[in-house]
C-alpha cells in the first residue's frame, strides 16, 4: 500500500510531531508532504521519510517566521497533487487536510483541531481591537477554505484526538469523527520512587492559547518556585517580566524533561488543550496535574472533586490532579493551595497506571483499525 502523510509544518518536536513520529514508524516507506521543513528539526523516523516541502519552505526566514505566512497556507497546500497513493493520512491543525488527492484515493484526517485561530480562539490570538478588525477578511477567507476542504470529496474520514475536538469537527464542518487518543511514549518517562523536590513545573509553548502568563502571575503571588521549560515566540518577553522565583530553562531534551517531570511536585497546566500530551507525560512520571478543567485535560486528568466541603472521588487513589474552572491567576492560586492541602492523597503508582492507558501500542492498534474502516468506506456511527 502506497501511503502519503501530510503534516502542516516540520519545525520542531511538539505534540503533533510526536504523533507523526509514531505514524512514520508505522509507515516507514511513506512520502511526507508539508508546508515548511527545517531539516534535522524532527525525529530520525520522520527525517528518514521522503519529505516534500512547499515553495514556502524556500523563502528567506521561513524557518523562524513561518506563522507570518498564514495567508499563503491554503495556496501552498493545494499546490500538492497527491497521485498514485492508496491512502492519504493527514495530521491536521491548520491546513494539512486541504491537500488535493487523486479521484478515488481515500483520505483519513487525524485532526488535532480545526484551525483554532479562526474558529474557537480568535480572540486569544487576535484580540478585539484594530488588529482583529484588520484581520477579519483573512479570518473569513480561512474559514471558507477550512469548510470547503472538509467535505467528503476531500476527506473520506475524520478521526479526532479527543471528544472535545470531535465536537468542534461536528460544529464547524458538520462531519462526524471517530475518536483515537494520541500516542504518549510512557516508556521513556517513569516515576523515580523518590519524594518530589520543592518546585512546580510548567512546560511552555509560548503561543497565546498556552496562557503561561496566568501561571507566572500566580507564582508571583504565591512565592513558590516554578520551573518553566520550553521555548516559543513569547518566551523572552514573559521571562523579562517574571519574578525571581520563576525560572526559565529554555528548550530541554526529552531526557531532561523526563527528569523535570519526575522531580516536580506537580505540573501546572493553565491552558485549554485539544488533548494535551504534556499532562499525560507528567502523569506517566507519577506526578499530579493542576489543570484548567476544560478541553483535553477533562479527558486525561482524574480530578479530586469537591462536595459538601469534603474531598471526594470515586476512588481517591485514582485521582491524578486538581482542576480550576477559571483561567485567572487567582483561580490557579486557590487550586495550588488546595493541592498542597491534599498532596498526600495522590499516589504516584496509581497516577502512572492511569497514564499507561494512552501508551503507543494502544494508539497503533486503534489507528490501524480506523485506516481499515476508511479504506472499506465504512460510515461513522452516531
Amino acid at each position: 500500500m502506497r501511503v502519503a502523510l501530510v503534516h502542516d509544518w516540520l519545525t520542531g518536536m511538539r505534540g503533533g510531531e510526536r504523533v507523526l513520529d509514531v505514524l512514520a514508524t508505522l509507515f516507514p516507506d511513506a512520502d511526507l508532504f508539508t508546508l515548511i521543513h527545517v531539516p534535522g528539526s524532527t525525529s530520525p523516523a520522520i527525517e528518514r521519510l521522503r519529505i516534500h516541502a512547499s515553495p514556502l519552505s524556500a523563502l528567506p526566514g521561513a524557518a523562524r517566521h513561518y506563522r507570518k505566512l498564514l495567508p499563503l497556507f491554503p495556496w501552498a497546500i493545494e499546490r500538492f497533487r497527491l497521485e498514485g497513493f492508496d491512502l492519504v493520512l493527514s495530521t491536521h491543525h491548520a491546513v494539512a487536510k486541504g491537500v488535493r488527492t487523486a479521484p478515488g484515493t481515500k483520505h483519513l484526517c487525524y485532526c488535532f483541531t480545526p484551525m483554532r485561530y479562526v474558529w474557537d480562539q480568535t480572540d486569544t490570538y487576535l484580540g478585539r481591537g484594530f488588529y482583529r478588525k484588520l484581520a477579519t477578511p483573512l479570518v473569513q477567507q480561512l474559514r471558507r477554505f477550512d469548510v470547503r476542504t472538509s467535505v467528503p470529496a476531500r476527506v473520506s474520514r475524520f478521526v479526532a484526538i479527543s471528544r472535545t475536538v470531535a465536537s468542534r469537527i461536528e460544529r464547524h464542518y458538520q462531519r462526524r469523527a471517530s475518536l483515537v487518543y494520541p500516542p504518549v511514549d510512557v516508556t521513556r518517562i517513569r516515576p523515580n520512587g523518590k519524594p518530589p523536590q520543592d518546585f512546580y513545573l510548567l512546560v511552555g509553548g509560548f503561543v497565546p492559547y498556552k496562557r503561561e502568563e496566568i501561571a507566572i502571575e500566580a507564582f508571583r503571588d504565591l512565592g513558590r518556585r516554578l520551573v518553566v521549560a520550553g521555548d516559543g515566540p513569547s518566551r523572552r518577553a514573559l521571562a523579562a517580566a517574571a519574578p525571581p522565583n520563576v525560572e526559565f530553562t529554555g528548550r530541554v531534551s526529552d531526557a531532561e524533561l523526563a527528569d523535570l517531570y519526575a522531580h516536580c511536585r506537580a505540573l501546572i497546566y493553565p491552558q485549554e488543550e485539544d488533548f494535551g500530551i504534556v499532562a499525560v507525560e507528567a502523569q506517566a512520571a507519577g506526578r499530579p496535574v493542576v489543570a484548567f478543567g476544560r478541553g483535553g485535560a477533562a479527558e486525561t486528568v482524574v480530578p479530586l472533586a469537591v462536595g459538601d466541603g469534603e474531598i471526594q472521588s470515586a476512588s481517591e487513589s485514582a485521582a491524578t490532579g486538581i482542576f480550576f474552572d477559571e483561567q485567572s491567576p487567582a483561580a490557579l492560586v486557590a487550586a495550588i493551595r488546595r493541592f498542597e492541602t491534599e498532596e498526600a492523597r495522590f499516589d504516584a503508582a496509581a497516577i502512572r497506571r492511569h497514564a499507561e492507558r494512552f501508551a503507543v501500542p494502544r494508539f497503533c492498534d486503534e489507528i490501524r483499525a480506523e485506516i481499515d474502516r476508511c479504506l472499506a468506506g465504512e460510515e461513522i456511527q452516531p
